[in-house]
């Protein structure tokens, strides 16, 4: 019944200076018991999805609770992907008309400068609920 995520391309700066100021505003890759945790109603908060903009697949190969599964994200020159299992499950570009207007629908609407890239941190989201990583990896592309 867990809740959490990998949130990236978190500007410290532009978080603490919006409510909540703890807040980390940046992308999600979201972690849900997507059969038990109340959530996973919205397509778009399910286990690998983009949260709140792009859904994962229903097919994703997502392994069951209490199992490990291995996900990727990758984040370079505002295009992002999600791996799920050696699956790509969401890839997007900002600045397309496409995700702008899935950005403008968002809950993220009124906050445009979180639709940028930058250099920013990964913030492992806790929502107090059990969930666990291992083997966490950061590599800089260079493209």
């Amino acid at each position: 019944g867990a809740n959490s995520g990998v949130k990236y391309n978190v500007s410290e700066a532009f978080s603490t200076s919006h409510d909540p100021p703890f807040g980390a505003l940046g992308f999600e890759y979201q972690v849900l018991d997507d059969d038990r945790h109340a959530d996973a109603e919205i397509p778009s908060h399910r286990t690998g999805s983009l949260y709140d903009l792009i859904a994962a697949p229903d097919t994703k190969p997502l392994r069951p609770v209490g199992e490990f599964n291995e996900s990727r994200l990758i984040w370079s020159g505002g295009h992002g992907e999600h791996w799920l299992n050696g699956e790509m499950v969401v890839s997007f570009d900002l600045g397309t008309p496409s995700f702008d207007s899935l950005f403008a629908a968002s809950k993220y609407a009124n906050l445009a400068e979180m639709n940028m890239t930058r250099a920013g941190h990964i913030v492992l989201q806790d929502h107090g609920d059990d969930v666990w990583f291992r083997n966490l990896r950061i590599k800089i592309l260079t493209l």
